[in-house]
């Protein structure tokens, strides 16, 4: 077990209006997402299983063939292999899990 200082962890951006700052364990990696309005995450899918929550803030989500606009206290599952995007509608946090550990967020 490990405890870990989010607030003086270095963000790194994935695309451009898009930061996280991530942890992880052997089978399951956490990040607190930024999200500036009108960043885009365009449509992927990876192996992994994503879960989260949105904290602050309003965006479009786009699961397989569902399109919904979440907004704070919205949770989501998205499964592994399923292809999803999301577009913010205005400035956002998340926080995210996937399992297994996606290896390109951890730094």
């Amino acid at each position: 077990m490990s405890f870990n200082d989010v607030e003086n962890r270095e963000w790194k951006e994935l695309l451009p209006g898009v930061r996280i700052r991530s942890f992880w364990g052997q089978e399951m990696l956490v990040i607190h997402v930024e999200l500036d309005e009108g960043a885009v995450v365009p449509r992927h899918s990876h192996i992994q299983e994503q879960g989260g929550t949105l904290i602050v803030g309003k965006a479009e989500f786009k699961i397989g063939d569902e399109t919904r606009i979440v907004q704070p206290g919205d949770s989501y599952i998205i499964p592994g292999g399923v292809e999803h995007e999301v577009v913010a509608l205005q400035p956002c946090r998340l926080f995210e899990i996937f399992s297994p550990v996606r290896e390109s967020y951890k730094y």
